[in-house]
């Protein structure tokens, strides 16, 4: 079986994984609690023969899918969480379909159909007897949180990969060369003395005070770290009532720059400035590690093939109506902010897509060795074995992720963006298994870039997944 017939494998199975991610889009979950989405996409791996083990790394929402047996084993990654208060209809105009609902503003609900597709068409071949090795599928629940992959590398799944592939959708369709930023996240709770604010203020101690001395301070911190890194916050918990003295308050603080090491230095300068913000106000604190992840690691080998096999694929088969819808959900978003999106394009590129409703031809790799300051559990991934992502074209040329825009695009024409995906993770499976020099130079390449220093977890020994706490990454 080539290459071109696991193609057509994946475009045989087309009406099945239209209805995966519609199915997802319509009942959008958050991260860790993704129970019906998991199950949608378990099901067909175990009907076309993967043994399925649900709940790992102490998530009940993850799951690792196999098929065949021996090396090589190649990994392809899912996700299918949803972001809080995005929920919207298949319109042109703000119209949630439930109040405050969540929805696929990021498009996860063709990210894990199209891994799945993927997988199968992979699976096919391997039962056809053309190659020989493993497939994995994972379902990594809570990507927003950037958390299901770190706690599922923590439990070792990865550990035997000989390469992972993955995707996501986007404005373009191109590999992702590029570094990320890694990441701790972090909740400080800081504990005081309740009184009236008016009567007795003396008697009390403001958990509220501390959690702003601690702002304070990491405002003055700035200055003095690098320019990649980042330190966002949010008080979560600020107290009830202005006569009331805040007994207990938290702030929850992502920890962000180009590498693990400077992510610990700067965490351990933030815990310096918490322990010192309980001091000057005389209350206690308390720390809860939410997640941690690395930098993203891409491996020129393995993404190699994922260019290769963007190419064979082709162009997204896009038609006249979703032109025409993509150009209405561009009318909703200002010409300032869509030429901002834009701005990491290299110019002949940005000049080539700005006029465009949608841009459906791979895009050659551009980014290599630039540094994008989010995070992404993939980079834990990366670190584990030679790793390679790409983007797929599923949203209009210059939408902003996490908007609704995205979302009723993710519900209508972006399938077709799920299916190329499944095509180019299918083929690049295949031609890494059936190719040991390709993998092997892959192994080399990866152990060169880590200098054969084995992946160590982020996490703390006493950290679980959290299971209440939602955000973007």
């Amino acid at each position: 079986m080539a290459p071109g017939t696991v193609f057509d494998e994946v475009e045989r199975d087309r009406d099945r994984l239209y209805s995966l991610a519609q199915q997802i889009w319509e009942t959008p979950e958050l991260g860790l609690h993704e129970h019906e989405s998991a199950e949608t996409l378990a099901e067909p791996l175990r009907e076309e023969g993967f043994e399925v083990e649900m709940g790992v790394g102490g998530m009940p929402t993850a799951f690792v899918a196999s098929y065949g047996e021996g090396n090589p084993t190649i990994g392809i990654l899912g996700e299918y969480d949803a972001l809080p208060g995005l929920s919207q209809t298949v319109t042109a105009e703000r119209n949630p379909a439930e109040e405050d609902g969540p929805g696929h503003g990021c498009g996860h609900n063709l990210f894990g159909t199209a891994a799945v597709g993927g997988a199968i068409a992979v699976k096919r071949a391997l039962e056809a007897g053309e190659i020989e090795g493993t497939i994995r599928c994972y379902g990594c629940p809570a990507e927003e949180t950037l958390v299901g992959k770190t706690y599922m590398a923590r439990a070792g799944v990865f550990d035997d990969l000989d390469a992972a592939l993955t995707w996501h959708p986007g404005g373009l369709s191109t590999p992702w060369l590029k570094r990320s930023n890694a990441l701790n996240s972090i909740v400080f709770t800081f504990e005081g003395t309740s009184a009236h604010a008016a009567a007795s203020p003396e008697s009390g101690r403001s958990a509220l005070d501390a959690v702003e001395l601690m702002n304070t301070g990491v405002e003055y911190m700035r200055e003095h770290i690098s320019d990649d890194a980042r330190m966002h916050y949010s008080i979560t918990d600020g107290g009830r009532a202005p006569n009331v003295v805040p007994e207990t308050a938290s702030v929850w603080y992502f920890v962000r720059a180009p590498s693990r090491a400077e992510v610990d230095r700067n965490t351990e300068w933030l815990r310096d400035i918490a322990e010192a913000a309980g001091l000057m106000t005389q209350t206690s604190v308390e720390e809860r590690f939410l997640t941690g992840c690395y930098d993203y690691l891409p491996n020129r080998a393995v993404t190699d093939v994922v260019w290769e096999n963007m190419q064979a694929v082709g162009t997204i088969d896009y038609e006249d109506a979703d032109y025409k819808f993509a150009r209405e959900l561009q009318t909703t978003v200002s010409e300032a902010d869509r030429e901002a999106e834009l701005g990491d394009l290299p110019a002949e590129l940005r000049r080539e897509v700005r006029d465009c409703a949608l841009y459906p031809e791979p895009v050659e790799p551009y980014d290599e060795g630039d540094m994008t300051h989010g995070s992404t559990e993939v980079g834990d991934v990366s670190y584990i074995t030679p790793t390679a992502q790409f983007t797929a074209a599923t949203w209009p040329v210059g939408m902003p992720g996490h908007s609704w825009q995205v979302v009723a695009s993710n519900g209508d024409f972006a399938k077709k963006g799920a299916v190329y995906a499944a095509k180019v993770l299918g083929g690049a499976a295949h031609d890494l298994i059936a190719d040991p020099e390709t993998l092997e130079a892959a192994r080399a390449e990866f152990e060169a870039t880590t200098g054969g220093k084995p992946y160590e977890t982020p996490l703390p020994e006493d950290a679980e997944p959290p299971f209440d706490m939602t955000a973007g990454d």
